[in-house]
Formats: C-alpha cells, structure tokens, sequence
C-alpha cells in the first residue's frame, strides 16, 4: 500500500502529516510505529494526521500519533505545522481555522510574517484534569523520584505536563529522570516531563522528555505548560521566551481562565510517496 506523505517540523521537533481526506488511511500503531523509525520507516516525533471534522462550525480534525503508536490528545508544534499544511495543500484559503481535537477546538492562525499563532486555549490545574493522583491543587506538588523528591507544577495544556525548575537545563537529568516521571504511577495516563531553567522574567530554557516519544528538540505544549507554572509561581511575567534546543517560542499567557497563545515558525520538509510493508 503506497501512501502520500509531507514531513515538516516545529523547531526541528518533526512530524508525518498524512491527508486523509484525499487518501484513506488511518495507521495502525503498527504503522505509526514504522513510519517513525528513523531507520526504516520516514523519521519522526509524531504523526500528524488531518480528517473531516466531525463537530459543525470547525474547519478539520487534527489526530496525532506518538512515535510509540499510541495516539494522544495535543501537540502545540504540530498544531502549526497542521495549518501550513491544510494551506499549502490547499485544503482550505483560510488562514485562521478552526481545528478539532481529542481534548477540544484550537485555533491556529497564518501570520503575515510567516510564524503561526495557536490560541491552545486554558491551561487546566485540577489533578483530575491531568489526571494527577493528589488531593490538592497545590502549584507545587511533591514527586518521589527514584528516592529523591521533586518539585513539579503540573498543568494540562490537553495534554498533561509536569514542570519542574533547575538550574542549569544543559546539565539536568532528562535522560535519566524523564523516564522515570513520565511512567509515575501517580500519572495514570503517563505524563510530559518538563525541565525549565529561568533565565529572566520574560525567558526560560526548557527541555522536554515526551510521553511515547522521549527527548525532542522542541514541546510547543511543553512551552505553554512552563510558561504557565512559571507565571503562576510568581517566577515570570507574559510573554515568555522560551529557548528549547530547536529554537524559540514566544507564549502569552494573561492568568485565569484566559487562553495560552504560542507563536513560532512550521517548516515544510518534502512530500513523497512511501510503501508500507505488507506484513503491518
């Protein structure tokens, strides 16, 4: 089975955009999986698939899929990447949309400068939200880690993240700790664990270890994630920079209920054609 594909990334933080409106298909994560591997397949953090909505008043349906298979709930960076595409493919004039997803509607927006604005909508806090096993709404809540406690922040930007400050983001132990936080069984649905050093009130370094995918070189919903818990904290001011490893991405955020708008570039790579193997 031959399908078509676009590969683009987010701050180098890199996806398969399938059209499933002009070719049917939908991975298995069998499939996912294997058009991820860097090795055999094309290469990826996720996949990014884009379907007729199924809500009326919204443009498309944006589904994602993890390098790992499973399918999950937001990804801020692939969000821009996802109206680049529908713009390019020409699936639409618009350059605002309306796009709906497992966890709600974003919308994001074509600059003119070429950056993409995404309003990801509020950011959430109560642990049924995350879901977070705590019968608190602390900002801070203690995680033992591996014996050692943690302070994290724990936010749902649709989908949930754990935010911790260090000192020196190039030296913290994202390697060895992200793993360790993102399987806690105080997460039940696995979490996305942030590492942000502050840099000064309106910029933070961060690095991410994602759920299902591990270290990327940029989180858009990471970003959210951080700026939020560091202005809840009192440690920043809106907007913030945020540096990750690909790049920059600027977040605003007015506190409250209102919404988070990210703003940053989506590159497109190439688009190909790929045969699956049969045996998937």
């Amino acid at each position: 089975m031959k399908i078509r594909f676009t590969k683009m990334h987010g701050l180098g933080n890199d996806f398969v955009v399938l059209d499933a409106i002009n070719q049917a298909f939908v991975p298995t994560p069998a499939q996912a999986r294997w058009l991820a591997d860097r090795h055999f397949g094309v290469g990826c953090d996720q996949l990014l698939l884009v379907e007729r909505p199924t809500t009326p008043g919204v443009d498309f349906r944006y589904r994602i899929f993890n390098a790992d298979g499973g399918e999950v709930e937001q990804c801020g960076n692939g969000a821009r990447c996802f109206v680049r595409f529908v713009h390019e493919q020409g699936l639409t004039d618009k350059r605002e949309i309306r796009v709906e997803t497992r966890c709600g509607i974003i919308v994001p927006k074509l600059e003119a400068d070429g950056q993409v604005t995404v309003d990801m909508g509020a950011p959430r806090f109560a642990p049924a939200d995350i879901p977070f096993a705590s019968g608190s709404e602390a900002i801070l809540q203690p995680l033992d880690v591996a014996g050692t406690q943690v302070d994290i922040s724990v936010v749902s930007m649709g989908n949930p993240h754990a935010v911790q400050v260090v000192a020196d983001v190039d030296a913290a132990p994202v390697a060895t700790s992200g793993p360790l936080i993102e399987g806690h069984p105080r997460f039940p649905r696995r979490v996305n664990a942030g590492f942000m050093q502050v840099v000064d009130r309106h910029a933070i370094r961060l690095r991410v270890y994602e759920r299902g995918t591990g270290e990327t070189l940029a989180c858009g919903t990471g970003a959210c994630a951080a700026a939020v818990a560091g202005i809840r904290r009192g440690l920043l001011d809106s907007p913030v920079r945020v540096t990750t490893r690909g790049g920059d991405l600027s977040i605003a955020w007015a506190g409250g209920d209102a919404a988070v708008l990210m703003t940053g570039p989506a590159t497109t790579v190439f688009s190909a054609e790929i045969e699956l193997p049969d045996n998937l």
